[in-house]
């Protein structure tokens, strides 16, 4: 199923326009305009199941975090919004399946009920909260944002080495987002055992039927054994219930999804590619190719 047929970013004229525009000078950036333009990428072409693979920095989550704004998709944490984020936002426009058939305007742009984008920090949290319950954590999520928000906006300054521990928590705290924080802090309380289940538990929750479903990085946290897991589960998504999914991701197993559409975003011009051609995979292809006879030798 495809519920939106494109979108449209801003081209580089737009943006340099924009920001001459600007009375304040004084800004360090001006995120998210100047990411996807570099690549010179204007327009997302969309099939069922649409992939956007590159490097840190190539602007793959910044393009899911633009679209699930634009479109108002549910979203479970926080993320990064700049002073420019709602006016890159508003430059962006998209067409979904139902005008491409009826060429009718703004009736039909309602995603279906229960869309949303699905971060690795929607995940985490998820599996925090699980083990708040389940473990009985020492250390609470709310007591953590308290610590946090203290600890960010407090006017600390060190006055001796037994201030150390504090100044610490002060420039994390201030380095980070509140979900940053609260994970470095906790991960020393979570097993590891049984994280991959919790993850995959959280898709399974909130992927339904008849959907479009935006999911960032979602092989974090889960093993080599849970991504193919969630590979299945995303193709029969896709295939049988009725769904349309777009993904950034670097895992091979994910990119190896059956009719995915991938969106090389290292690529100077971003371009279409098969998962064989891109970088990531013929890395790990190379690797074990080059052992090959070690994993022979032992069957």
């Amino acid at each position: 199923m495809i519920y939106m047929s494109h979108f449209q970013f801003p081209n580089i004229e737009m943006e340099y326009s924009f920001r001459m525009s600007q009375k304040r000078t004084c800004y360090d950036t001006y995120y998210p305009f100047f990411i996807l333009s570099k690549h010179n990428l204007t327009m997302l072409d969309f099939e069922p199941v649409t992939i956007l693979y590159g490097g840190n920095g190539s602007g793959k989550t910044t393009a899911l975090n633009v679209i699930a704004e634009k479109l108002g998709l549910e979203r479970d944490t926080l993320y990064n919004r700049s002073n420019f984020f709602e006016d890159y936002v508003r430059m962006c426009s998209y067409r979904t399946e139902e005008e491409e058939r009826s060429l009718k305007a703004e009736s039909k742009k309602k995603m279906p009920a229960g869309s949303r984008i699905i971060t690795s920090d929607d995940v985490f949290d998820f599996m925090i909260n699980l083990r708040s319950i389940n473990d009985g954590i020492n250390l609470k999520r709310d007591e953590l944002f308290e610590d946090y928000l203290d600890a960010k906006y407090s006017h600390f300054q060190m006055q001796s080495l037994d201030d150390y521990e504090q100044l610490k928590k002060v420039t994390t705290a201030r380095s980070n987002t509140q979900s940053k924080f609260v994970r470095k802090n906790l991960m020393d309380n979570v097993r590891e055992h049984s994280n991959g289940e919790s993850a995959f538990l959280y898709f399974s929750n909130k992927i339904k039927e008849n959907g479009l479903y935006l999911l960032d990085e979602p092989e974090n946290s889960l093993s080599p054994e849970k991504q193919q897991e969630l590979l299945k589960f995303l193709e029969d998504s896709a295939r049988f219930f009725g769904c349309q999914f777009i993904i950034a991701t670097h895992s091979p197993f994910l990119l190896s999804m059956h009719g995915a559409k991938i969106y090389d975003m290292d690529e100077e011009v971003v371009d279409v590619k098969r998962w064989t051609e891109l970088s990531n995979v013929r890395a790990y292809y190379d690797f074990f190719k080059k052992y090959e006879r070690e994993f022979v030798k032992n069957f």
